[in-house]
């Protein structure tokens, strides 16, 4: 399982677009592939256990990944929030 902290750099936090780019890049890979927010662990192809996870700017989470592509899954998704999804 690979792992990796990433904190919520644009100001919006994760609305609509975000969780919808999340999402895609989390389906182009063959891992299982998780975001967890304090207690809570959801399914990063699911934009609906996204949008409830209710995360603002600044928020901490953790990204992680079990398969095959674990890696390159993590990676690509952590590059999505490092560079604010796009958005700033």
């Amino acid at each position: 399982m690979t792992t990796r902290n990433v904190t919520i750099l644009n100001r919006a936090g994760i609305h609509a677009r975000p969780a919808s780019l999340i999402v895609q890049t989390a389906q182009q890979f063959d891992s299982s592939i998780w975001i967890e927010k304090d207690d809570v662990k959801i399914n990063a192809k699911s934009i609906m256990n996204i949008l409830t996870l209710g995360a603002t700017y600044k928020t901490e989470l953790t990204v992680s990944a079990e398969g095959s592509d674990e890696n390159d899954a993590v990676a690509e998704l952590s590059e999505l929030f490092d560079n604010k999804f796009k958005e700033e």
